[in-house]
C-alpha cells in the first residue's frame, strides 16, 4: 500500500512539474510587452540612428544601444568580455572626381553618371571619335573598318537610323531591331573592342538620376577576408544631349546635325571631333569596421548546447538626404530579440532558466549581403556543432497586402527543411499559445522570391543547423523612407515574438536536441 502511494506521489510530482514548466513559459512570455517593445523600436528607428547603416555612425549607435540593453539584463558578454564581435569590412565605391568638357565642369550623379571599376584613371584628350549609333550589323555597321582601341568614343545610345518616313535602315520597317530593344547589346559590342572611354548619349539620363539617385554608384561592402582588387574595366559615361552638344561645340556640328547626316542616307558617318575632355575616375577602397552584438544566457544541465535567436539591426542609412529608418526592417526583429532576452533573463533570475544556453545575436550587414551572419558562422563564438537551432526574425511589425483582411498571421520559412521535429514544435507552440495563421507560402522550394536564401538564417542552415525564419512579408514601405514607427502594429509584433519565445522555450528545455532528418530545398 505504501509503495503504491509513493508511486502515485512521484507521478503526481511529475505532472505538477510539467504543469509548472508550462505555467512558467506563459509567465515569462508575458514579459514581452507592448510598452517595452515600443520604447526599443522607437529608439532604434529614430532619426538619431540615421538609418543604422553598416559601419556608419548610426549603425554604431544602434550596436551600442543593444549592448547596453544586454548589460542591463545581466547577459554574459561572450567575446573576450565584450558584447561586440568586431568585423573587418572593405568598402568599394566607383567615383568620378571631375569631368570637364570644353572648360565646362559637370557633376557625376547630377548631370551624368558613369559606370566602371578599377584603379584611378585619368583621361585627357583633345579629340573624340564619333561612332554614330554604335551599331554593328549586316544591314548597317557603324564600326566597320574603324579601330576604336584606346580611343574616347561618342555614340548615340538610343534608337537606330531611320529615314524621313520612320523606316529603320536595319529592319526595313517601322519596327526597331534588337539593337534598340536590347540597350546593352551595342555597348557590349563596343566594349569588346577596348576603347579608352565610352560616352553614351542617352536622353533619359536625368530621369534615371532622379529615380535612382545615389544608388547608381552606391558603395559596396564585403568581408575583408573575401576582398579582391576590382578588375579594370572601360568606363561608360551616360551623358545628356546637352552635354553632347557641349562636346560638339568646336566641331561645327550639333547632335541633331549628326543624326540627320546618318538618317538622310542610312550610311554610317564616323568623325573625329575636336573637343577638350578631361576626367578622373576610379574605385575608392577603404577599410570599414562594424560588429555583431551578442548577449549570452548560460543554460542549466544542457548548457553546452546552444540556441541562437537572431535579427539584423542594420538598415540602409540615408539616400538623397532622406533617412531610411527601417522600423519594420528590422528594428521590429531586433526589438523582438531584446524582448525575448528580457523574458529568458527573468526566468533564469527566478530559478526557471532554460536547460540549454541561448545566444541573442543581432547582426550587422544583412542589407549588404548577410555579412554579419556569414562572419559569425565562419568565426563562431560557440561551436556550430553544439548549436541546436537558429530562430531568425526579419520584419514582424507590419501586415502585407495579402493579409490586410486577416492580419493574424506570420510567414514561416525553413522550419521543415532540416528537422521535422522543429517544424512540429513550432506548430504545437502556435496551436497552444498564439494561434497565428502560419503561412508557408515562401517555404515553397519553387518560390520565385527565394526568401529562404535572403536573410541571416540561411548562413546557419547551410551549415546544417535547423532554422525558422519569421517574416511578415513585403509591403509598400519596404526599403523606403516611409518605413516608420507609427505604422508598426505592436500588438501583432508582440504576438509574433511570443511564438518565437514559446518555440525557443520548448527547444531549450526538451530532453533531446533536435533531430536532423531531412535536407529539403
Amino acid at each position: 500500500m505504501l509503495l503504491k502511494n509513493l508511486m502515485f506521489l512521484f507521478i503526481g510530482l511529475g505532472v505538477l512539474s510539467n504543469a509548472c514548466a508550462q505555467d512558467n513559459s506563459q509567465k515569462y512570455a508575458n514579459e514581452i510587452n507592448k510598452d517595452s517593445a515600443k520604447q526599443h523600436l522607437t529608439t532604434l528607428a529614430s532619426d538619431d540612428f540615421e538609418g543604422r547603416d553598416t559601419g556608419k555612425p548610426g549603425g554604431q549607435k544602434a550596436a551600442q544601444y543593444i549592448a547596453n540593453e544586454f548589460k542591463k539584463l545581466n547577459l554574459t558578454a561572450p567575446v573576450n568580455n565584450s558584447y561586440f564581435q568586431p568585423i573587418e569590412l572593405i568598402e568599394t565605391q566607383f567615383q568620378v572626381k571631375n569631368f570637364v568638357v570644353n572648360n565646362e565642369s559637370y557633376k557625376a550623379g547630377q548631370d551624368f553618371y558613369m559606370i566602371g571599376s578599377g584603379k584611378e584613371t585619368t583621361v585627357s584628350t583633345s579629340d573624340i571619335l564619333f561612332i554614330g549609333y554604335g551599331i554593328s550589323s549586316n544591314q548597317y555597321d557603324d564600326l566597320k573598318n574603324i579601330d576604336i582601341t584606346g580611343k574616347v568614343v561618342l555614340l548615340i545610345n538610343e534608337g537606330e537610323p531611320v529615314n524621313e518616313k520612320g523606316i529603320s535602315y536595319i529592319t526595313g520597317t517601322k519596327q526597331f531591331s534588337d539593337w534598340s530593344t536590347q540597350p546593352n547589346k551595342r555597348l557590349q559590342t563596343i566594349l569588346a573592342k577596348n576603347p579608352k572611354l565610352v560616352l553614351a548619349i542617352s536622353p533619359n539620363v536625368l530621369n534615371t538620376l532622379q529615380s535612382m539617385g545615389e544608388s547608381i554608384n552606391r558603395s559596396r561592402l564585403v568581408l575583408k577576408e573575401d576582398f579582391k582588387e576590382p578588375e579594370n574595366t572601360t568606363a561608360v559615361t551616360y551623358i545628356t544631349p546637352d552635354i553632347a552638344n557641349q562636346l560638339l561645340k568646336e566641331s561645327g556640328y550639333s547632335l541633331a546635325d549628326l543624326k540627320n547626316i546618318i538618317n538622310k542616307e542610312g550610311i554610317p558617318s564616323t568623325k573625329v571631333i575636336p573637343a577638350s575632355l578631361s576626367t578622373i575616375y576610379g574605385t575608392l577602397i577603404k577599410n570599414v569596421e562594424s560588429q555583431n552584438v551578442l548577449g549570452y544566457l548560460e543554460g542549466g544541465d544542457l548548457k553546452d548546447e546552444l540556441i541562437i535567436i537572431s535579427a539584423h539591426y542594420d538598415h540602409v542609412g540615408i539616400t538623397n538626404g532622406e533617412i531610411y529608418n527601417g522600423a519594420d526592417d528590422d528594428a521590429s526583429g531586433t526589438t523582438g530579440v531584446l524582448e525575448m532576452a528580457r523574458a529568458f533573463s527573468k526566468s533564469k533570475e527566478a530559478g526557471h532558466g532554460p536547460r540549454r544556453s541561448i545566444l541573442f545575436l543581432t547582426v550587422t550587414g544583412e542589407e549588404k549581403g548577410l555579412l554579419g551572419s556569414d562572419y559569425y558562422t565562419r568565426h563562431p563564438i560557440y561551436p556550430l556543432e553544439n548549436t541546436v537551432s537558429n530562430l531568425n526574425i526579419d520584419m514582424i511589425g507590419r501586415i502585407d497586402p495579402t493579409h490586410q483582411s486577416n492580419p493574424n498571421y506570420i510567414y514561416l520559412i525553413g522550419s521543415d527543411k532540416l528537422s521535422s521535429e522543429l517544424h512540429k514544435i513550432s506548430e504545437e507552440a502556435n496551436a497552444k499559445y498564439t494561434q497565428l495563421e502560419l503561412d508557408y507560402k515562401y517555404n515553397d522550394p519553387d518560390d520565385p522570391e527565394r526568401i529562404y536564401y535572403r536573410s541571416d538564417h540561411y548562413n546557419f542552415a547551410k551549415n546544417g543547423i535547423p532554422v525558422i525564419f519569421y517574416f511578415n512579408g513585403v509591403h509598400e514601405d519596404y526599403h523606403q523612407p516611409t518605413d516608420t514607427v507609427e505604422k508598426i502594429n505592436f500588438e501583432l509584433l508582440i504576438k509574433r515574438a511570443k511564438l518565437v519565445f514559446y518555440t525557443a522555450w520548448e527547444i531549450a528545455n526538451r530532453d533531446k536536441r533536435l533531430v536532423i532528418d531531412s535536407n529539403k530545398r
